[in-house]
């Protein structure tokens, strides 16, 4: 008997709790925790992937965009003889800044716009190192328009549509670890643009990490 009225008032308790909307939180406290959805990291489709492109570097050895993968590649179409040349001293102030990080700069040399890339590759590499202390990659001369660009070229267009094309010297192309194909950068936009760094540092791991 006394252990029925026990039960009895417990059980009275528990309904009085409930009525307080107390019982409810208790309750799920005690309850064991629902598990995690697992969360899996979608796939480029390597349609929309830059990594299924190699360049020839300046040297004459490929340049395949996929042994860059993990970390974010500034592809930039440079000439020597413009007036937006200037930029390699920032471009190869990033490539020092970001490099160990992860970012990889490539220059590809054009002589597309005004004829301003009309050198060899080894006047071309003479004139980066010696003037401008290039130390990042650089490809042998392509061109980056028209129905003769270079296979990046064409698929780039497509990706970000004809807007975002090279329309000078000196246009960048930001790709993401991944390989797709986040940003376009106008010539006039400098490579330490605030924009650009910003975009850059998005695409890398949190300094000291």
């Amino acid at each position: 008997m006394i252990d029925r009225m026990g039960t009895f008032r417990r059980a009275l308790a528990l309904l009085r709790l409930c009525l307080l909307g107390i019982a409810g939180p208790v309750l799920a406290a005690a309850a064991p925790a629902a598990a995690a959805e697992p969360t899996v990291d979608a796939e480029v489709a390597p349609e929309h992937s830059a990594h299924r492109f190699t360049f020839e570097g300046l040297d004459g050895r490929p340049i395949a965009l996929s042994d860059f993968a993990g970390g974010p590649v500034l592809v930039v179409n440079t000439a020597s003889f413009c007036g937006f040349t200037p930029q390699y001293e920032a471009l190869q102030a990033l490539h020092e800044r970001f490099q160990a990080r992860g970012l990889t700069i490539l220059g590809v040399p054009s002589n597309d716009f005004g004829g301003q890339e009309p050198g060899s590759a080894a006047e071309i590499r003479e004139f980066c190192t010696g003037i401008y202390g290039v130390r990042f990659p650089l490809t042998a001369k392509q061109s980056v328009r028209g129905t003769g660009a270079h296979p990046f070229y064409r698929w780039a267009r497509t990706e970000l549509g004809p807007e975002n094309a090279p329309r000078w010297n000196f246009h960048k192309y930001l790709v993401a670890p991944d390989g797709r194909l986040v940003r376009a950068f106008p010539t006039r936009v400098r490579p330490d643009a605030p924009a650009v760094i910003e975009a850059i540092e998005a695409l890398l791991p949190a300094s000291g990490s």
